[in-house]
């Protein structure tokens, strides 16, 4: 019986692996030069740590069970929760800022489309114990950095979701009535976002829509206009860009970021692929400045972070996937002593190149048509002739010569050649 892979799923073969791992390295890399440390959370958590802040309805975006002591588990949707849970149980007492990255699986049940799986990775950075403009303009840096590094042409929009939530509380719109706003603003849904104003009797609703529709250089300015009592949040979104400034960062105002979780409170970002190769579903990192900590038994410490759908970097990065050189030992004969000194050879090469022995019992003619096949480079030929010799026949597959050389000679040969 065929068994297929489960819907939303993927398998990844050979080359996708190498892409993956390719980019994996450069961000970790980007990461560690940037003074940030690697941590892991488990694939599973306990669902209340995503439910405490989202409410019951989260549930039916995951994949949450009960375990055989009864216990309510659920797959990670995301990784922020979990890296504030993790820091709350073992590092709180760490010096202060925290800085850590992290790379894994996450799952959510939602119908799978282009670039959105119901498996996916995220790669993401924190700075937990600050939201000044500092912590918020380095980790904006590292996310563009790492947007540079791989080549990706991009835009990187910046908002404050504090400005808007402010302005509903002025209002005397609910906190849990807020959340709603925010959601739908980041949905797009503009005649839903007017309907519910005009229900909760919210007599400003037009300069909240002004105000979502502020982007470019004049969107501060405008919003000062528009909303003079609450210049904070604008003195801090003026003063992280002058500092993103300093560091080169490219960058679009857009007050319109409402961010559809309920824990970011001030500075947000969204990063989107340019190039029209992901279709509807651009947006490849989202970030901003949040609190978590104190719902989940720790103090209220501020944090900064972002996360970059993984997958998504994996469509718009361009690799020129080159595979790796490969040597192939070939033993002439299947005879003991000439196995032996095959596989003795192979570890030595081991050390150095990508190498393969034959473990399917074929003849020379069949052994180097596998090498063939496979995009070898070199054959190292091994017969009792080479043997007696303390020798062995190095063919180069692609131009067909061959010497008959040492071990040390040969091994010096494939590190120039290679």
């Amino acid at each position: 019986m065929r068994i297929e892979r489960v819907k939303g799923t993927r398998d990844f073969l050979p080359g996708d692996m190498r892409k993956r791992r390719e980019i994996e390295t450069k961000l970790r890399g980007i990461a560690e030069l940037w003074g940030y440390e690697e941590i892991s959370t488990p694939t599973f958590e306990h669902a209340e740590l995503f439910t405490i802040k989202s409410g019951e309805d989260i549930l039916k975006e995951m994949y949450e069970f009960r375990d055989k002591s009864g216990r309510h588990l659920a797959l990670r949707p995301e990784l922020t929760a979990p890296v504030i849970r993790l820091y709350v149980n073992e590092l709180k007492m760490a010096p202060k800022p925290t800085k850590v990255y992290y790379f894994g699986n996450c799952f959510r049940y939602e119908e799978p489309q282009r670039a959105r799986y119901r498996e996916f990775w995220q790669f993401g950075a924190e700075i937990i114990g600050s939201d000044r403009p500092e912590a918020e303009a380095e980790i904006i840096a590292l996310a563009y950095s790492i947007i540079k590094e791989l080549d990706i042409d991009a835009e990187l929009h910046l908002g404050h979701v504090g400005l808007i939530r402010e302005l509903l509380r002025t209002a005397g719109v609910s906190e849990d009535m807020i959340s709603r706003v925010m959601r739908l603003i980041d949905k797009g849904a503009r005649d839903e976002l007017m309907e519910l104003m005009r229900i909760m009797g919210v007599e400003d609703g037009d300069t909240l829509m002004r105000i979502i529709d502020q982007k470019g250089e004049t969107a501060i300015e405008e919003a000062r206009n528009m909303v003079t009592a609450h210049n904070e949040a604008i003195e801090h979104l003026e003063h992280l860009r002058q500092l993103l400034d300093y560091y080169g960062v490219v960058y679009d105002l857009n007050l319109g970021i409402a961010r559809g979780l309920d824990y970011y409170t001030g500075m947000v970002f969204e990063i989107y692929e340019a190039g029209n190769k992901l279709g509807a579903q651009r947006q490849i990192c989202g970030g901003g400045t949040y609190r978590l900590a104190a719902l989940f038994g720790g103090d209220d410490v501020p944090s900064t972070g972002f996360a970059f759908g993984f997958d998504r970097l994996a469509e718009v990065y361009h690799s020129d996937d080159k595979e790796p050189k490969k040597v192939v030992v070939v033993p002439v004969k299947n005879e003991p002593e000439v196995l032996q000194a095959a596989i003795g050879i192979t570890t030595r090469l081991r050390k150095h190149f990508n190498t393969y022995l034959d473990v399917m019992g074929r003849g020379l003619r069949d052994q180097l048509a596998y090498a063939n096949t496979i995009h070898a480079s070199y054959a190292v030929i091994l017969g009792k002739r080479e043997l007696t010799e303390d020798k062995v026949t190095l063919r180069d597959l692609e131009t067909g010569e061959q010497y008959k050389i040492s071990l040390d000679e040969c091994i010096a040969k494939l590190k120039r050649a290679l």
